[in-house]
């Protein structure tokens, strides 16, 4: 995994824990596609994003300056940084 590269592109601003849904405010793009890695004092979570969405509205793609919903696979905290996995 050494060749592997990670861009910050967001904070967890928000998680909804009955719906396992997490807030993220976007410094940077973000694609469905995308392998993402969610890291903070006690998570540490490596997952695909399969499907975003802005105001209930599914989206492809979101960029820096927006927040999107994001399902996730795991408990994740407010703060914690959304890392994307290049390579």
């Amino acid at each position: 995994m050494s060749d592997e590269e990670f861009e910050k592109v967001g904070t967890i601003s928000h998680f909804f824990a009955k719906i396992a849904v997490a807030v993220i405010d976007l410094s940077g793009t973000l694609s469905t596609g995308d392998r993402i890695l969610i890291r903070g004092a006690t998570t540490s979570l490596d997952q695909t994003v399969d499907s975003m969405q802005i105001d209930r509205v599914d989206i492809k793609a979101a960029s820096a300056g927006q927040s999107v919903g994001l399902k996730v696979n795991d408990r994740v905290r407010e703060g914690d940084i959304v890392y994307k996995i290049n390579g």
